[in-house]
């Protein structure tokens, strides 16, 4: 395992539940192809995957390959509450990672397993700056669309108008997308977003793609044909996606959950008849307003479907975030339809027969487990790629209704559109239309990861340039200040 003739990727994750997931996700195929794997992210969150997923130091084996996780400090206290204020928080990670990433990497030199690829995905591209400083390869793991990574590339260079002060609601035309409205673009791209902080994270691995000698995506080329295509001629991209369904490189024993995971999620969902639950998740990130909870819980009352709903607690520490609760009432008239978990195994979820459709908010990682488990949607984004990724589910893929459009519209969305919609997606022609076309993204994600598909192809082509590459590197001493 710690031979020099052995490939090590060294993977570096922003600490948020959406970008852990895709990456160790990465990790995991890197590793059944024969790789060894060391997965890091600051230490706080090790702590969390640690107690969420009993994992341990020891070489984990998957595949032909092993994984390992090596955590390192962002320099704060256990309980240091600016690490909510992303803004300052994102500074500090690169300030104390520029430091201590350099020595990580050189200890392994010591130790006779030198990194031969360095890894990481956005909001941290200082990584790619230490990778080019010791002269080890890099790579970056986009963890959203190839679309939006067109739209950030197109922003980025000015080759397009984009909303501005002076005109905010200009629609935008992307070459072989479909046409944005001004809603539909990923938000952080407007001008009058409440988080221009995460727009600079982004752009700047946009400062440094001439640094990466491959852009992996989990995305599929079935999925996005045209838009990657024309991006391949821009970038060294390699759609290697879904990478939670590649076959070759399932473990449940490693996770990267920062929540323990609800035990007998699937056990109710045996107890229920084919295509007769709504699954409701909005992921890791988005905090609903009490009224909208409120509504959504009437509105699941009133459509009188079963369903299994993520009520993710809200984190201590996090200002300005009251805990959510359900209507007075809410579970006793629910009775043995519903259940409410605070985490669920969704991927195991969305496999399960029993889901007639998954009401979410659209992140990525979200709508490729949906799209490649076969379950329609019901769209409800808030911010970010999520009203970029609702534009492609419900108009492109054909696979969701429509319940918003994003928190830009300001408004709460009442119980009887949650009720229209869930039955929309659940009954009838439209029911049957968008679960014969989540069956067909499920046929062709299906055949992109088998042998011989072209994330089967491209996953290999991959592990074959780092192995390449690897029989130069030398890792070069981190300079003294």
């Amino acid at each position: 395992m710690a031979s020099e003739s052995v490939g090590h990727a060294f993977l570096v994750s922003f600490p948020g539940q959406g970008h852990v997931n895709p990456l160790l996700r990465l990790g995991k195929r890197l590793a059944s192809r024969g790789l060894l794997v060391t997965f890091s992210a600051p230490e706080y969150i090790g702590r969390v995957m640690r107690k969420a997923s009993d994992m341990n130091n020891e070489p984990i084996p998957v595949g032909t390959g092993f994984i390992r996780f090596e955590f390192f400090s962002d320099g704060w206290g256990e309980d240091e509450p600016r690490r909510y204020d992303l803004d300052v928080y994102l500074t500090q990670l690169e300030f104390v990672g520029g430091d201590l990433l350099p020595k990580m990497l050189k200890r392994h030199a010591e130790e006779g397993r030198p990194v031969t690829c360095l890894i990481n995905n956005p909001f941290i591209p200082w990584v790619s700056d230490v990778a080019d400083t010791l002269r080890i390869p890099n790579a970056m793991l986009w963890v959203q669309s190839c679309a939006c990574f067109s739209a950030y590339y197109h922003y980025f260079h000015q080759i397009v108008p984009f909303p501005n002060e002076t005109d905010t609601e200009i629609e935008v035309q992307l070459p072989f997308m479909p046409l944005l409205k001004h809603d539909e673009i990923p938000s952080f791209l407007y001008p009058t977003t409440p988080y221009p902080f995460l727009r600079r994270a982004i752009l700047g691995q946009y400062k440094n793609l001439s640094k990466p000698f491959c852009v992996l995506m989990d995305t599929f080329h079935e999925l996005e044909q045209d838009v990657i295509e024309y991006m391949s001629k821009l970038c060294p991209i390699k759609p290697v996606g879904p990478l939670f369904k590649d076959p070759k490189a399932r473990d449940s024993n490693v996770r990267g959950d920062f929540i323990k995971a609800a035990d007998d999620c699937i056990e109710w969902l045996d107890s229920k008849p084919l295509s007769s639950v709504v699954y409701i998740s909005f992921g890791s990130v988005v905090y609903l307003k009490q009224e909208q909870v409120d509504e959504i819980a009437f509105g699941l009352l009133g459509s009188e479907v079963s369903f299994l709903w993520v009520m993710r607690p809200t984190i201590e520490g996090q200002s300005g975030l009251e805990p959510l609760v359900l209507p007075e009432g809410f579970l006793e008239r629910a009775g043995e339809t519903g259940r409410i978990v605070q985490w669920s195994p969704q991927e195991r979820v969305l496999a399960h027969e029993s889901v007639a459709c998954f009401v979410t908010h659209c992140g990525w990682n979200s709508t490729m487990e949906a799209l490649s488990s076969g379950v329609p949607v019901v769209a409800f984004p808030q911010w970010g790629d999520q009203v970029t990724d609702a534009k492609y589910l419900v108009d492109v893929f054909r696979v969701g209704v429509r319940m918003c459009r994003g928190e830009a519209e300001g408004r709460v969305v009442r119980r009887d559109e949650v009720e229209r919609c869930l039955r929309e997606a659940t009954g009838g022609e439209v029911a049957a239309e968008i679960k014969r076309n989540a069956l067909e993204w499920k046929r062709a994600a299906e055949e992109a990861v088998a042998e011989g598909g072209s994330s089967d192809r491209n996953m290999q082509d991959f592990v074959d340039e780092v192995m390449r590459r690897s029989l130069g590197v030398t890792v070069k001493s981190a300079p003294t200040v």
